[in-house]
Order: structure tokens, then C-alpha cells, then sequence
């Protein structure tokens, strides 16, 4: 499965500000929370919660952000990268210290 662009899933802009990508999350979070989504509409619900705050947790990082928008999900997600390792970078190296 294909995830979708992060500024989409806030309804914002790639050049959005900080205070709008938290101004756009806020609203979502509100919507679409677990706590306010009962009966039916509580998996859908929980499921777009959870996309919002991945969204909002790569957007409002600086680092984050910049490798986002310089490599698209590649940059973000290690499950994604390839060689290396496997993904690990340095974590391996890091560990035998």
C-alpha cells in the first residue's frame, strides 16, 4: 500500500508554516479521534487519527521535513531504504559501543 503525500493528509500546502501544519493537525485530530468516533465510523475514524499524527509527526520536525521533502517517503521511513544495511545506518555500529 501506497502512502499518501503527508501534506495531503492535512489539507495543507508543501510551503505550509509551522503554525499552519499544527492549525491543520489540531482540526483533524479533533475530527477524527478515537474518543469522539463511536459505533460504525470508529475504525475509518481511528485509521485517518493515526495517518494525521504520522503526517503531522514528519511535518513539524525540521530534520524530518527536510528529508521528506527532498526524498518523499523514502527519506522517512526505514522500511523503505535500501542497502545499507538493511536500513539499520548505523544502529548496528552505534550498538557495539
Amino acid at each position: 500500500m501506497s502512502k499518501r503525500d503527508y501534506s495531503g493528509v492535512l489539507g495543507i500546502t508543501r510551503s505550509a508554516t509551522e503554525v499552519e501544519i499544527k492549525t491543520a493537525y489540531r482540526k483533524l485530530a479533533m475530527k477524527y479521534h478515537p474518543d469522539r468516533n463511536q459505533g460504525e465510523k470508529a475504525k475509518e475514524a481511528e485509521e485517518k487519527f493515526k495517518e494525521c499524527k504520522e503526517a503531522y509527526e514528519m511535518l513539524s520536525d525540521s530534520q524530518k521535513r527536510a528529508a521528506y521533502d527532498q526524498y518523499g517517503h523514502a527519506g522517512v521511513d526505514p522500511s523503505m531504504r535500501g542497502g545499507m544495511g538493511g536500513g539499520e545506518g548505523f544502529g548496528g555500529f552505534a550498538e557495539s559501543f
